[in-house]
């Protein structure tokens, strides 16, 4: 099936973490993903809840490099997602500006929720830099896990699973916030 012309389409994909979403235009834009929701059944449901107007379909050739893109990222914590189209146009300006800035973080680096504030210039603004990433319709093309609490604490995650989902996907990337313990090695 084909992206319909005047709408919205989806596929699930299987990933490392479990099955994710991508929600597209049929220009190719990407209007939002979804990171895991226990399984396929559910991930779709929460695609079918956010984007009612969505129809899923199977990715043409430039979507399904973008869905080889994210998967890559959530197995082997590599691959650069900064070049996928997004369409920006119903977020606020302040989140667009911060997800402009957490697009640059490579994976295995990391800024804090305050360097991000600094970035964009309004330093001391690294509460509403949280809750513009709490509010992030494209995790991981924007990267949020990659952004941590003062102090390189781990801070929230909004994914299913929270901060441990985010430790994950941070561990494949490289970045070990906390010492593993003998049941881990």
């Amino acid at each position: 099936m084909a992206t319909p012309p005047d709408g919205l389409a989806f596929c699930v994909f299987p990933t490392a973490i479990g099955h994710c979403a991508l929600v597209w235009r049929a220009s190719g834009t990407v209007v939002g993903t979804a990171l895991p929701h226990g399984s396929a059944q559910s991930t779709r449901a929460a695609v079918a809840q956010w984007y009612p107007a969505a129809r899923e379909t199977d990715p043409d050739p430039a979507i399904a490099g973008v869905v080889a893109e994210v998967a890559d990222l959530l197995g082997t914590g590599t691959g650069d997602l900064s070049g996928i189209d997004l369409d920006l146009a119903a977020v606020p300006d302040f989140d667009r500006r911060v997800y402009e800035v957490v697009r640059t973080i490579p994976a295995g680096d990391t800024l804090t929720y305050g360097e991000v504030a600094a970035r964009l210039g309004a330093p001391g603004a690294a509460q509403a830099v949280g809750q513009a990433l709490g509010r992030n319709p494209f995790p991981p093309i924007v990267p949020c896990h990659r952004v941590l609490a003062a102090g390189r604490q781990v801070g929230g995650f909004s994914a299913r699973g929270g901060r441990r989902t985010k430790l994950r996907m941070l561990e494949a990337e490289g970045v070990h916030l906390e010492h593993p313990t003998l049941f881990d090695v």
